[in-house]
């Protein structure tokens, strides 16, 4: 079973992190180092002999021709120019609207992992029955390559799964060897369509994901439900409740309220007045029904390098029903005794598993389902059940899994985009050290915004850590593009400048229109070259498959489409801009120098 290590725990709080984020910093902090130590080294080896003047070169000519008439049209209409991007940016907003979110997509780990839950009191024979049963039904398509499933809870304290909680692992073929057209999901609707069993609520993600989420949150499904309260016959009703709220929404897959108080016991009650009788002493009955129900390991049986235990204790079928155990004989002074004239053996109800939350009783609602849209499934979930739900004084419910998460995150993201913005806004400006040049580099990120969340509403990618991702990387990556453009705007304008000053001559519009022509369009070529190899570089991942290719191509969607968007801020809008703000500087100036000239002729 392949896996790429998308999330790791840090820490008891289940806080997540990404390794390919603090991969990516590593590798940009790497790549700047190597721009500014090696690459100048390699220049003066390799850069060597006749280069080939930028107009000579057939692919600049050809980028030229392309573009001149399009800065001509942007600066002659410059307001249009910027009118037509802010109704690019408002337009937007419907795509946004409609794009869904969810915590992480889901990684494809070549492997289900099948998780019904039964209601408590399941004999282990009618489990082992209808794990088998499942077994057989799964093994049955012909894209499963092998299936193992489990009842119970493994031998070790880390396992503390009840009897009916299953837990099967359908490792699968190939993707090439499956049906045609057949889907992850597709297939895990036709088997759950295949696995429908009365009191079997069934659930359906991949191994490692699961064990994730369970550590985290506590929920193996994607949405969970954990209600609180302080009396669990009180909290089982409510619990059902809420199971019974969700189960009739559309989306839904199924839902699962743990009975909390609906466990079933075998109560053994001594009769002391009987033990007296016959002389025996407690310990003496507690150690018959120990060593008779439970078993005792009597020896270890060595098998080459293997070493067994071995334990007796009556057959299953001497010990499956309480008038049997009463069957159970004692030994005693005058003979052996059945175990039903010394105790009261009895069938009782309590609770199967006691769980506790910030010091109050907890009862959790399983909700599976194959929406992509969590966040909206969850808003639609609330609603009905604050509608169709009573709770009662001191009982209340919170809403967990990747919900949870995902709202832990979104919280995050509350803090992490505006220190990011933040952070790029200072580095330019001590880049520029104006505050003019700054803020229309700044102009260029929400422009750039606009073509991911276009290719993200056409790809229909829902909302995600992995999106947040590529978007905080956008930003950087936009910002870059637009540098780029304003310094060699500013280069031309200040040559431009120099030689009006040497001329004894103040510059003119023309001027102005001159140098941005000279900065945009005898340019273009480096800019161009920056976009496409960021775009060469995303759009393998984006288009890319295999184990990872889930978060990857969310990661890579939102830049691709936000360097269309960037690259025509770059071209077009960022000149404008420059046109309107320098030419408004420029009659500043002349309106100052012609006061100062009224001022000293009178």
């Amino acid at each position: 079973m392949s896996f790429l290590p998308v999330f790791t725990l840090e820490g008891q709080e289940g806080r997540l992190f990404s390794p390919l984020a603090f991969t990516k910093t590593f590798a940009m902090a790497g790549a700047a180092l190597l721009s500014v130590t090696l690459v100048p080294v390699l220049m003066l080896f390799f850069v060597r002999g006749r280069i080939l003047p930028e107009a000579k070169n057939p692919a600049n000519r050809l980028l030229i021709w392309l573009y001149r008439p399009i800065i001509k049209a942007v600066l002659r209409f410059k307001v249009v120019t910027l009118v037509l991007a802010v109704m690019a940016m408002a337009a937007t907003i419907v795509p946004a609207r409609q794009i869904g979110s969810e915590f992480m997509p889901t990684l494809n780990e070549g492997t289900l992992f099948y998780m019904p839950a039964a209601l408590p009191g399941m004999s282990v024979t009618e489990a082992g029955r209808l794990l088998a049963t499942t077994d057989r039904i799964i093994k049955t398509f012909p894209e499963v390559e092998s299936v193992y499933g489990k009842a119970g809870r493994a031998n070790t304290a880390t396992d503390p799964a009840p009897l009916e909680m299953f837990e099967t692992v359908i490792n699968l073929k190939p993707q090439s060897e499956w049906r045609p057209g057949m889907t992850t999901d597709k297939l895990i609707a036709e088997m759950d369509a295949a696995l429908k069993f009365p009191g079997l609520a069934n659930s359906w993600t991949m191994p490692i994901k699961a064990r994730i989420d369970m550590l985290s949150t506590g929920i193996r499904t994607p949405i969970g439900v954990k209600v609180f309260g302080k009396d669990l016959e009180t909290l089982e009703k409510v619990a059902q409740a809420v199971e019974a709220a969700v189960r009739k929404l559309p989306g839904t897959s199924s839902a699962y309220a743990e009975r909390v108080a609906g466990g079933y016991y075998v109560d053994i009650v001594p009769r002391r007045e009987q033990l007296a009788r016959y002389g025996l002493a407690i310990d003496r009955v507690q150690d018959v029904i120990a060593t008779a129900l439970g078993g005792e390991m009597v020896t270890t049986t060595v098998e080459g390098l293997e070493r067994y235990g071995v334990s007796v204790r009556y057959p299953r079928g001497l010990r499956d029903d309480p008038q049997r155990l009463a069957a159970v004989l004692v030994p005693t002074m005058n003979g052996p005794i059945p175990l039903g004239q010394l105790a009261d053996i009895r069938l009782t109800r309590g609770a199967p598993g006691i769980r506790t939350e910030n010091a109050l009783l907890a009862a959790y609602v399983y909700v599976d389902t194959r929406e992509a849209d969590l966040g909206r499934f969850v808003k639609r979930a609330q609603q009905t059940v604050a509608e169709e739900v009573s709770f009662p004084p001191g009982y209340y419910a919170t809403w967990s899994g990747q919900f949870e998460n995902m709202e832990r995150a979104k919280e995050k993201m509350k803090i992490v985009l505006p220190l990011t913005l933040a952070l790029i806004f200072v580095l330019l400006y001590l880049n520029f050290r104006r505050l003019t040049e700054t803020l229309i580099v700044m102009l260029s990120v929400p422009f750039a915004l606009v073509g991911g969340v276009w290719l993200m509403w056409w790809l229909g990618y829902p909302m995600s850590v992995a999106v947040a991702v590529g978007f905080i990387a956008l930003a950087g990556v936009a910002a870059e593009t637009g540098v780029i453009m304003l310094i060699y705007l500013d280069h031309a304008w200040e040559a431009v400048k120099a030689k009006r000053r040497a001329e004894g001559a103040e510059p003119t519009a023309s001027d102005l229109y001159e140098a941005i022509m000279d900065g945009a369009v005898e340019r273009v070529r480096p800019k161009m070259m920056t976009v496409v190899a960021i775009m060469a570089g995303l759009l393998p991942i984006m288009w890319g498959s295999g184990t990872g290719s889930e978060v990857m191509s969310r990661i890579a969607a939102p830049m691709v489409g936000g360097m269309v968007s960037s690259t025509v801020l770059t071209l077009a809008v960022i000149p404008a801009i420059y046109a309107i703000v320098k030419g408004g500087q420029m009659q500043r100036a002349s309106r100052l120098k012609l006061s100062l000239r009224i001022r000293l002729r009178r």
